[in-house]
Protein backbone atom coordinates (compact mmCIF):
# COMPACT_ATOMS: atom_id res chain seq x y z
CA UNK A 1 0.00 0.00 0.00
CA UNK A 2 1.39 3.36 -1.01
CA UNK A 3 0.77 6.64 0.72
CA UNK A 4 -0.03 10.05 -0.72
CA UNK A 5 2.87 12.32 -1.64
CA UNK A 6 2.91 15.63 0.25
CA UNK A 7 5.25 18.60 0.62
CA UNK A 8 7.01 19.40 3.91
CA UNK A 9 10.06 21.66 4.00
CA UNK A 10 12.62 21.21 6.76
CA UNK A 11 12.62 24.89 7.73
CA UNK A 12 8.84 24.78 8.25
CA UNK A 13 8.80 21.37 9.98
CA UNK A 14 6.89 21.54 13.27
CA UNK A 15 9.08 18.87 14.91
CA UNK A 16 12.50 19.91 13.60
CA UNK A 17 13.62 21.18 17.02
CA UNK A 18 12.96 17.78 18.64
CA UNK A 19 14.08 15.58 15.74
CA UNK A 20 17.48 13.94 15.27
CA UNK A 21 18.23 16.54 12.59
CA UNK A 22 18.17 19.52 14.95
CA UNK A 23 21.99 19.56 15.13
CA UNK A 24 22.44 20.03 11.36
CA UNK A 25 23.75 23.30 9.97
CA UNK A 26 21.88 25.19 7.23
CA UNK A 27 23.87 23.61 4.40
CA UNK A 28 23.31 20.06 5.67
CA UNK A 29 19.63 20.74 6.25
CA UNK A 30 19.22 22.19 2.76
CA UNK A 31 20.77 19.05 1.26
CA UNK A 32 18.41 16.79 3.21
CA UNK A 33 15.47 18.96 2.22
CA UNK A 34 16.42 18.65 -1.46
CA UNK A 35 16.77 14.86 -1.48
CA UNK A 36 13.98 13.76 0.88
CA UNK A 37 10.45 12.79 -0.11
CA UNK A 38 7.38 13.15 2.11
CA UNK A 39 4.32 10.93 2.27
CA UNK A 40 1.02 10.77 4.17
CA UNK A 41 -0.02 7.27 5.22
CA UNK A 42 -3.48 6.19 6.32
CA UNK A 43 -4.16 4.05 9.37
CA UNK A 44 -3.04 0.47 8.74
CA UNK A 45 -0.58 1.29 5.96
CA UNK A 46 2.96 -0.07 6.29
CA UNK A 47 6.14 2.03 6.15
CA UNK A 48 8.42 -0.99 6.03
CA UNK A 49 8.19 -4.72 6.61
CA UNK A 50 10.26 -6.99 8.82
CA UNK A 51 13.08 -8.80 6.96
CA UNK A 52 13.28 -6.27 4.10
CA UNK A 53 16.38 -4.27 3.24
CA UNK A 54 16.58 -0.61 4.34
CA UNK A 55 16.81 1.93 1.54
CA UNK A 56 16.77 4.96 3.81
CA UNK A 57 15.36 6.33 7.06
CA UNK A 58 11.96 7.68 8.07
CA UNK A 59 11.46 10.85 10.12
CA UNK A 60 7.94 11.17 11.55
CA UNK A 61 6.46 14.62 11.07
CA UNK A 62 3.02 13.88 12.56
CA UNK A 63 1.06 10.93 13.90
CA UNK A 64 1.93 7.63 15.57
CA UNK A 65 3.01 4.20 14.38
CA UNK A 66 3.35 0.82 16.01
CA UNK A 67 6.67 -0.93 15.58
CA UNK A 68 6.35 -4.67 16.07
CA UNK A 69 7.97 -8.05 15.55
CA UNK A 70 5.98 -11.10 14.48
CA UNK A 71 6.72 -14.30 16.38
CA UNK A 72 6.89 -17.85 15.04
CA UNK A 73 3.31 -18.34 16.26
CA UNK A 74 2.13 -15.43 14.11
CA UNK A 75 1.47 -13.14 17.08
CA UNK A 76 2.79 -9.59 17.09
CA UNK A 77 4.87 -8.14 19.92
CA UNK A 78 4.74 -4.36 19.81
CA UNK A 79 8.19 -3.00 20.61
CA UNK A 80 7.54 0.73 20.32
CA UNK A 81 4.88 3.33 19.71
CA UNK A 82 6.72 5.83 17.51
CA UNK A 83 5.60 9.46 17.55
CA UNK A 84 6.32 12.75 15.78
CA UNK A 85 10.02 13.61 15.85
CA UNK A 86 11.16 9.97 15.99
CA UNK A 87 13.55 8.52 13.42
CA UNK A 88 12.96 4.95 12.23
CA UNK A 89 15.17 2.53 10.34
CA UNK A 90 18.62 3.97 10.92
CA UNK A 91 20.03 1.20 13.13
CA UNK A 92 19.32 -1.55 10.59
CA UNK A 93 20.74 0.60 7.81
CA UNK A 94 23.96 1.49 9.63
CA UNK A 95 24.53 -2.14 10.65
CA UNK A 96 23.66 -3.28 7.09
CA UNK A 97 21.00 -5.64 8.44
CA UNK A 98 17.44 -6.28 7.34
CA UNK A 99 14.68 -4.50 9.21
CA UNK A 100 14.07 -6.58 12.37
CA UNK A 101 10.57 -5.11 12.76
CA UNK A 102 7.53 -3.81 10.87
CA UNK A 103 6.26 -0.21 11.17
CA UNK A 104 2.52 0.37 10.69
CA UNK A 105 0.48 3.58 10.95
CA UNK A 106 -1.89 3.73 13.93
CA UNK A 107 -3.55 6.85 12.52
CA UNK A 108 -2.86 9.19 9.63
CA UNK A 109 0.86 9.92 9.73
CA UNK A 110 3.14 12.23 7.77
CA UNK A 111 6.63 10.89 7.18
CA UNK A 112 9.76 12.18 5.45
CA UNK A 113 12.02 9.59 3.79
CA UNK A 114 15.76 10.32 3.51
CA UNK A 115 17.66 8.05 1.08
CA UNK A 116 20.50 5.92 2.41
CA UNK A 117 23.17 7.72 0.37
CA UNK A 118 22.33 11.13 1.84
CA UNK A 119 21.95 9.81 5.37
CA UNK A 120 25.34 8.09 5.24
CA UNK A 121 26.94 11.33 4.00
CA UNK A 122 25.66 13.04 7.15
CA UNK A 123 27.22 10.32 9.29
CA UNK A 124 30.55 10.77 7.50
CA UNK A 125 30.53 14.57 7.77
CA UNK A 126 28.72 15.59 10.97
CA UNK A 127 30.20 14.67 14.35
CA UNK A 128 27.28 16.29 16.22
CA UNK A 129 24.78 14.24 14.23
CA UNK A 130 26.64 10.99 14.94
CA UNK A 131 26.71 11.78 18.66
CA UNK A 132 22.97 12.48 18.58
CA UNK A 133 22.32 9.08 16.97
CA UNK A 134 24.63 7.32 19.43
CA UNK A 135 22.88 8.92 22.39
CA UNK A 136 19.49 7.94 20.97
CA UNK A 137 20.58 4.35 20.30
CA UNK A 138 21.90 4.01 23.86
CA UNK A 139 18.65 5.41 25.26
CA UNK A 140 16.57 2.97 23.23
CA UNK A 141 18.81 0.07 24.28
CA UNK A 142 18.17 1.02 27.89
CA UNK A 143 14.43 1.22 27.24
CA UNK A 144 14.48 -2.21 25.57
CA UNK A 145 16.37 -3.70 28.51
CA UNK A 146 13.80 -2.24 30.87
CA UNK A 147 10.95 -3.63 28.78
CA UNK A 148 12.49 -7.11 28.72
CA UNK A 149 12.90 -7.01 32.49
CA UNK A 150 9.29 -5.86 32.89
CA UNK A 151 7.95 -8.65 30.68
CA UNK A 152 10.03 -11.28 32.43
CA UNK A 153 9.61 -10.32 36.08
CA UNK A 154 6.30 -8.50 36.54
CA UNK A 155 2.75 -9.82 36.67
CA UNK A 156 0.31 -8.94 33.88
CA UNK A 157 -1.41 -6.40 36.15
CA UNK A 158 1.93 -4.74 36.87
CA UNK A 159 2.91 -4.79 33.18
CA UNK A 160 -0.36 -3.12 32.18
CA UNK A 161 0.17 -0.36 34.75
CA UNK A 162 3.72 0.26 33.47
CA UNK A 163 2.49 0.24 29.86
CA UNK A 164 -0.26 2.78 30.54
CA UNK A 165 2.24 5.14 32.16
CA UNK A 166 4.60 4.75 29.20
CA UNK A 167 1.79 5.40 26.72
CA UNK A 168 0.67 8.44 28.69
CA UNK A 169 4.11 9.97 28.08
CA UNK A 170 3.99 9.08 24.38
CA UNK A 171 0.56 10.61 23.81
CA UNK A 172 1.35 13.61 26.01
CA UNK A 173 3.96 14.74 23.46
CA UNK A 174 1.26 15.38 20.82
CA UNK A 175 -1.45 16.68 23.17
CA UNK A 176 -1.96 20.47 23.27
CA UNK A 177 -1.25 22.00 26.66
CA UNK A 178 -4.32 22.04 28.87
CA UNK A 179 -6.11 19.21 27.05
CA UNK A 180 -6.69 15.78 28.55
CA UNK A 181 -4.24 13.08 27.45
CA UNK A 182 -6.06 10.28 25.62
CA UNK A 183 -4.38 6.94 24.92
CA UNK A 184 -6.00 5.83 21.67
CA UNK A 185 -5.17 2.17 21.01
CA UNK A 186 -7.17 -0.94 20.29
CA UNK A 187 -7.32 -3.46 23.11
CA UNK A 188 -5.51 -5.93 20.84
CA UNK A 189 -2.60 -3.52 20.31
CA UNK A 190 -2.46 -2.83 24.03
CA UNK A 191 -2.35 -6.57 24.70
CA UNK A 192 0.47 -6.92 22.15
CA UNK A 193 2.52 -4.38 24.10
CA UNK A 194 1.82 -5.95 27.48
CA UNK A 195 2.38 -9.47 26.15
CA UNK A 196 -0.91 -11.09 27.11
CA UNK A 197 -4.34 -12.01 25.75
CA UNK A 198 -6.78 -9.29 24.69
CA UNK A 199 -9.40 -10.69 27.09
CA UNK A 200 -6.99 -10.30 30.00
CA UNK A 201 -6.33 -6.65 29.14
CA UNK A 202 -10.08 -5.96 28.92
CA UNK A 203 -10.64 -7.53 32.35
CA UNK A 204 -7.76 -5.64 33.97
CA UNK A 205 -8.85 -2.32 32.44
CA UNK A 206 -12.27 -2.92 33.98
CA UNK A 207 -10.57 -3.48 37.34
CA UNK A 208 -8.55 -0.27 36.93
CA UNK A 209 -11.76 1.62 36.16
CA UNK A 210 -13.42 0.19 39.27
CA UNK A 211 -10.40 1.34 41.29
CA UNK A 212 -10.69 4.81 39.65
CA UNK A 213 -7.16 4.59 38.27
CA UNK A 214 -8.34 5.26 34.72
CA UNK A 215 -11.37 6.42 32.75
CA UNK A 216 -12.38 5.15 29.31
CA UNK A 217 -14.44 6.54 26.45
CA UNK A 218 -14.82 3.98 23.69
CA UNK A 219 -11.32 2.67 23.14
CA UNK A 220 -9.68 5.82 24.53
CA UNK A 221 -8.04 5.56 27.96
CA UNK A 222 -7.38 8.47 30.31
CA UNK A 223 -5.02 7.97 33.26
CA UNK A 224 -6.55 9.55 36.38
CA UNK A 225 -4.09 8.51 39.08
CA UNK A 226 -0.54 8.12 37.69
CA UNK A 227 0.99 8.03 41.18
CA UNK A 228 -1.18 5.09 42.15
CA UNK A 229 -0.38 3.33 38.86
CA UNK A 230 3.30 3.68 39.74
CA UNK A 231 2.58 1.72 42.92
CA UNK A 232 0.50 -0.87 41.04
CA UNK A 233 3.38 -1.35 38.61
CA UNK A 234 5.92 -1.67 41.45
CA UNK A 235 8.09 1.00 39.83
CA UNK A 236 10.93 2.22 42.01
Amino acid sequence: MRGRRISITCDECSVHKISKFKSLNDSELDRINYHKSCTAYKKGQILFHEDTRPLGVFCINAGKLKVYKTGDDGKDQIIQIAKSGDLLGYRAMISEDLYPVTAEALEEVKVCFIPKSEFMKLIDESHDFVMMLLKDACQELGDMTGMMTTLAQKSVRERLAVTLLMLKRVYEADTPEGEEIEINLTREDLANIVGTATETVIRLLHDFKEEELIRTSGRKIMVLEPERLVKVGNIY
